[in-house]
């Protein structure tokens, strides 16, 4: 019995793990060190307010700028990506965001505050499209959706054991935060620059029939994506409401006498979650059909926040956090996948920076639009018109998942031999 166990154990490692290429292992632990620092976007709202005096407003409009710049951020990066290449924009984004998070750390004026996050998210979330270019690149259709579930399952063990760290830390100096999230920015860089190589395939050049139209511009292509487009506007809807875990989840919670250790191991319980239980949702949710589960997903974390309206207490806050990470689990690892399905191959990394930029626009507009609403119409207004929120991507995913699956199959499919005749060279990317 305890033979069989052990064989049992042997094999979901290996059809978990097993098999993935060394570059995306050297990207992995990048990552796991990186998240194991990250500190001070957690705690920004609180340090904001609760450290430094500014007032609700004045944190959401830091943290705004933040998302804008990670929205010109994540729109350089694409490009730079299929441009430049994945390596070298990873090493600069990852360069100058450390430099940057110290720059933070030792502001003090608001306006220096405010011009520190804003490049703070330009360099931070230059990354992200490179990465997610480079995971396509180097992991084969087949392994993607356990690749990009044992990232997250990464990107959550480093941030459950982040926020519990980083509440002690900053109960003894915030500007501690700063020096290690710049430290572990750093060593991902080292990382990189050691162990891994360029993806990118080489431009091809193309030789197009006699009298045909020269390729859409990468621009007009994506533009004219409305699949693609529509797909992003919905994680932009839900970015909305999910990032209010950062800026409006906080400050509720020290309205109710709650302090930022109380926050951090709240908050680590998601992390805890999905590092306990996210590299068993590949198999849970492998064959069934991608738009019903985005829809689940969103449901479930519109319930999660909605709950939010009725806590008070730690434990109730911690209810709330464990109902909407469930949502988190089935949403990220579809997301991804799909993402990696809609995206032309020499426009992987543009592709990818529109997603992200998605994100951006949210982390620029979720804190804004929750301090106003707070505000305005009161903390349960807020929570509750997450949950609807919710519920509307959720019928929207039903609705324009199989246009979405169509388009995934049609790239999917190898292009026919191109025809041997002569005409213009132009190059396959621009």
């Amino acid at each position: 019995m305890r033979g069989a166990g052990v064989r049992t154990v042997r094999g979901w490692v290996r059809d978990t793990a097993g098999g993935l290429p060394r570059t995306f292992w050297y990207l992995w632990t990048g990552t796991l060190i990186n998240r194991l620092g990250s500190f001070v976007l957690v705690f920004l709202a609180i340090y904001l307010t609760q450290e430094r005096g500014f007032d609700e407003l004045a944190a959401g409009l830091v943290l705004g700028l933040w998302g804008v710049g990670g929205t010109v951020g994540t729109t350089l990066g694409g490009t730079l990506a299929d441009r430049w290449g994945r390596r070298p924009t990873l090493l600069t984004a990852h360069l100058g965001a450390a430099g940057m998070m110290l720059v933070l750390g030792f502001a003090q004026q608001l306006w220096a505050v405010a011009g520190g996050a804003l490049l703070l998210g330009l360099f931070a979330e230059a990354a992200r499209p490179a990465f997610g270019a480079m995971m396509i690149d180097v992991v084969p259709e087949r392994d993607r959706l356990r690749a990009f579930s044992l990232n997250y399952w990464a990107i959550n063990l480093g941030f459950a054991c982040a926020a519990i760290l980083a509440g002690l830390a900053a109960e003894a100096s915030y500007l501690l935060l700063f020096v290690i999230d710049a430290a572990t920015t750093l060593a991902t860089a080292v990382i990189i620059f050691v162990k891994v190589t360029e993806t990118r395939a080489p431009a091809r050049a193309v030789v197009l029939p006699a009298g045909a139209a020269r390729p859409r511009g990468a621009l007009r292509t994506i533009l004219g994506d409305r699949i693609y487009l529509g797909f992003v506007a919905l994680n932009l809807l839900g970015a909305l409401v999910f990032l209010q875990h950062i800026s409006m989840l906080p400050i509720a919670m020290g309205d109710d006498g709650l302090s930022p250790s109380t926050y951090g191991v709240v908050i680590a319980l998601n992390g805890v979650l999905i590092v306990a239980g996210q590299l068993f949702v590949p198999r849970l949710i492998r064959g069934r059909s991608r738009s019903h589960v985005l829809a689940l997903a969103a449901v479930v974390m519109g319930v999660g926040f909605g709950l939010t309206a009725f806590a008070d207490a730690a434990w109730f806050y911690a209810l709330t956090v464990l109902v909407w990470t469930l949502g988190e689990m089935l949403n990220s690892p579809s997301n991804s996948t799909l993402i990696a399905e809609l995206s032309p191959a020499d426009l992987r990394g543009r592709y990818q920076g529109v997603f992200s930029l998605s994100w951006q626009v949210a982390g620029a507009s979720a804190p804004i639009a929750g301090g106003l609403v707070r505000q305005q119409a009161g903390n349960a207004a807020l929570w509750l018109g997450c949950a609807a929120v919710g519920v509307v991507v959720a019928v929207a995913h039903l609705a324009s998942g199989p246009a979405r699956e169509r388009r995934a199959a049609a790239l999917r499919r190898p292009a026919g031999p191109a025809p041997a005749q002569r005409g213009p060279l132009t190059s396959a990317a621009r």
